[in-house]
């Protein structure tokens, strides 16, 4: 039998797709520039939102601070936007969180990588050892 999604899975999805789209049309500060909403996290009375976020192209921490800053500045006028697109009796107070998740993978691979092409760099020295008359 099928999973049952709760009202505040559901109420999340749309509220993850509508973000997205007012984000992107209806935020117009320098400072947010590319965002990707990652996830969303409504509570079960659906009064609260956390939202997860992160930026597209390599930013210092002091730009990320300075965009969260933006977003959750600019949470009331998203909360009115998505208000009128969505629906809902109450909708959620919106509060924006950085997701180092995409951070972390970069990281992650870039540390496999290494690590990879080191063995590789490790294989070939051993390969390329003298063998003597027996073997060896």
């Amino acid at each position: 039998m099928p999973r049952e999604f709760t009202r505040a899975e559901r109420v999340s999805d749309a509220v993850q797709q509508e973000l997205a789209v007012l984000i992107r049309d209806g935020v117009r500060d320098p400072r947010v520039g590319m965002v990707s909403v990652t996830d969303v996290d409504v509570s079960r009375d659906l009064a609260y939102a956390k939202i997860h976020v992160t930026f597209l192209g390599e930013r210092t921490q002091e730009e990320i601070d300075e965009a969260m800053g933006a977003l959750n500045g600019a949470s009331g006028y998203l909360r009115k936007l998505l208000a009128s697109s969505i629906k809902l009796r109450i909708t959620p107070k919106l509060t924006f969180l950085f997701d180092e998740s995409g951070r972390r993978g970069q990281h992650l691979s870039a540390l496999i990588d290494y690590a990879m092409s080191k063995q590789q760099g490790s294989d070939q020295d051993e390969n390329d050892q003298p063998v003597d008359a027996e073997g060896h």
